[in-house]
């Protein structure tokens, strides 16, 4: 899925209500936003049902996040109504998650965000979930291009640029584990639990960060990519040799952070760009937060609770596609595992 630069941007005359789905994977996400006529947006509501049944397993059971979903949605966006204090005849506009992610679970939101609309008789806005995670910042800051974009979260770790208003080049990925994924495999190891960032985050404040002398990754590349496998290999070395599950923790967490940082920075510097947006789960790290804060950049990370996947992100891109002008997504659309964000 490709997502294009709207030629004629236009804002609603009035206020428009937007309610958002995130069903991707394992956190069933209702968010409302209201789109002003000058192109504010205020957040209005945010609720996410977190699923725990999938800690047992150190994983996320696709079967098992389907049936949550089936079973929690209506709970969660009746609360979400009741935190913003509208009716559902109040929505003026509804998106929904349609990639990437767990094919059986995104059905379950996107069909139930068509039902509504098509109920309501409202646009539909079908919405990418990385350009979800990007707009997520967009409640602590308007957004426009040019800027530079990091998710960087359980399942992705993308660098894009983004040259004009949704228009996405990628510049740099992850060549094997993703970010957050080598954090829940690092805590697994280490015994820390489960899910692995803020476990590692917490473990982190207690061990020595010099501990264990991981490797910089992909050292000397004149890419922006980024490896998170021989981290993990280096950590099971040193958890066979000894090495203290806090130390572990803040020795990598070190690492990972170090080469995050430095690979953005440089591809923002090469691309011009003094704006950065940072989101994505592992973008609630500490760590991080603060070792981007020390550098040259101007770094927009999303508000409270819009870190992780949530309803409230969908509903910032469904604004943000109303803003640039973009049409109402056809309802015959299906919800698309492997779903490529990057225009070129």
């Amino acid at each position: 899925m490709s997502v294009s630069a709207a030629s004629a941007p236009s804002v609603p005359s009035g206020p428009v209500r937007i309610l958002g789905i995130d069903t991707s994977c394992d956190d069933t996400g209702v968010g409302i936003v209201e789109l002003l006529p000058d192109g504010r947006v205020n957040l209005l509501a945010n609720r996410v049902w977190s699923q725990t049944v999938h800690a047992r397993y150190g994983g996320v059971m696709p079967e098992l996040a389907s049936r949550e979903h089936v079973e929690r949605i209506d709970e969660v966006m009746g609360d979400a109504l009741r935190e913003a204090g509208l009716n559902v005849t109040d929505i003026g506009a509804v998106a929904a998650t349609s990639g990437p992610g767990l094919v059986g679970a995104l059905l379950v939101g996107l069909m139930y965000g068509k039902g509504l609309a098509q109920a309501l008789n409202v646009p539909f806005h079908a919405a990418h979930h990385l350009e979800g995670h990007i707009f997520a910042a967009a409640s602590e800051a308007e957004l426009r291009a040019p800027f530079l974009a990091l998710v960087v979260s359980g399942g992705h770790t993308h660098l894009f640029d983004v040259p004009r208003d949704g228009e996405y080049v990628l510049v740099g990925a992850t060549m094997d584990d993703a970010a957050g994924e080598a954090f829940d495999k690092i805590a697994r190891l280490a015994g820390l639990g489960y899910p692995g960032g803020p476990a590692i985050s917490e473990a982190a404040t207690r061990g020595n960060p010099d501990a264990v002398p991981f490797k910089e990754p992909l050292q000397g590349q004149k890419t922006f990519n980024f490896s998170f496998s021989g981290l993990k290999t280096a950590a099971l070395l040193a958890h066979r040799a000894g090495a203290a599950p806090e130390d572990l923790a803040a020795s990598f967490q070190q690492a990972a952070v170090k080469v995050l940082v430095k690979t953005t920075t440089r591809a923002a510097h090469a691309h011009g760009r003094g704006t950065v947006v940072v989101s994505g789960g592992v973008a609630a790290n500490a760590a991080l937060r603060e070792a981007f804060g020390a550098t040259d950049l101007n770094v927009v990370f999303p508000g409270r609770g819009l870190n992780t996947d949530n309803g409230a992100m969908i509903a910032l891109a469904g604004a943000a596609a109303i803003r640039a002008g973009r049409p109402a997504s056809p309802l015959d659309g299906g919800a698309t595992a492997y779903a490529p964000l990057a225009n070129a």
